[in-house]
């Protein structure tokens, strides 16, 4: 879906140009945008080259039809909304919150209101400039459908501490959700790189050796159902879309996800089963638990939040008709 606001460019790369880098040959065509921008616009699969996306480094051939959407330049800063929090801790240094499924963590494409930056922003207006003005004290981020609980930064020295335990992956990040099919092995670990899908800007997908940013699933079988598991996932690294991915990459994707589900969407008989599973409001995926070390008192910081009625209805309804 295009975004209100973008502007086109297409052109026809001429044999002189043959060889030149996608990403090079774009900058001097749009010599307007910075090497920055132009790196971003390929990356987010805004640019094709004979109607596929494109690499950066992808060489130019003569004869190549190349096209760009050039989305708006957001705003430098973030407007704050009186949005209510689900707030779980809070002191001057860090706030954690219980999100909603439905709510984005930060302003994106298609998205620019109704934040979990913006209104955490009105809470607490200190924020304003940690971590960058267009997310403000977001630390690592939940997806729109998935609910639970996130660690905000309310200053600088917390962002940079906080992001510096989840570059050492020394923060404990515990979800709980429902996939389709059961797994067979009771536990495990899925090791695989993800990247951009390059066949969709709004998909990820798990890469080639060498390709994508390594990314590291460890789950475990909580219940058994008929054609479904209650699974508890732990993230190692935080990579967009991780569990999703990861679950559907070995034939188990997550319950009400749209996106990767493909054709186990349609695998409920059930009405009831079916009915719940429209009302999840996102996908079966619940961020259960977070445990870090205090930036400022380096005191062990645990939470927990109980599973949604969103996701509880529809594990009941498979306890009751499983067996």
């Amino acid at each position: 879906m295009s975004e209100a606001g973008s502007r086109y460019f297409g052109a026809t790369v001429i044999a002189a140009e043959a060889g030149t880098r996608l990403d090079q040959w774009l900058t001097a065509h749009l010599p307007e945008l910075s090497r920055t921008r132009v790196r971003k616009v390929i990356d987010q699969g805004m640019a094709t080259v004979d109607g596929r996306a494109a690499k950066a480094a992808h060489r130019l051939r003569a004869g190549e039809a190349v096209a760009a959407e050039i989305p708006p330049l957001p705003p430098e800063e973030m407007a704050a909304e009186a949005i209510p929090l689900r707030i779980v801790f809070e002191d001057e240094h860090v706030l954690v919150v219980d999100k909603d499924a439905g709510m984005v963590t930060h302003p994106g494409a298609g998205q620019p209101t109704g934040t979990l930056a913006a209104a955490a922003l009105a809470h607490a207006p200190g924020m304003a400039g940690v971590g960058g003005p267009r997310r403000p004290g977001i630390v690592h981020r939940l997806d729109k459908g998935t609910s639970g609980l996130i660690v905000l930064a309310k200053t600088q020295r917390a962002y940079d501490a906080l992001t510096a335990q989840l570059s050492r992956r020394s923060v404990t990040r515990r979800y709980l959700c429902l996939v389709h099919g059961v797994p067979r092995a009771p536990s495990g670990v899925i090791d695989q790189p993800i990247g951009r899908d390059p066949r969709s800007r709004v998909r990820m997908a798990v890469m080639p050796p060498g390709k994508g940013k390594r990314a590291v699933t460890r789950f475990r079988v909580l219940e058994r159902f008929a054609g479904a598991a209650f699974v508890e996932c732990r993230l190692e690294t935080g990579r967009t879309h991780q569990i999703r991915v990861h679950l559907a990459s070995v034939g188990h994707p997550l319950i009400g996800d749209e996106t990767y589900a493909g054709r186990a969407r349609d695998r409920h008989a059930d009405p009831d089963l079916r009915a719940l599973v429209s009302g999840l409001g996102g996908v079966a995926l619940h961020a259960a638990g977070l445990a870090f070390v205090h930036p400022e008192t380096e005191e062990p910081c645990e939470f927990s939040s109980p599973l949604p009625n969103r996701i509880e209805g529809v594990l009941c309804h498979l306890r009751n008709h499983s067996g």
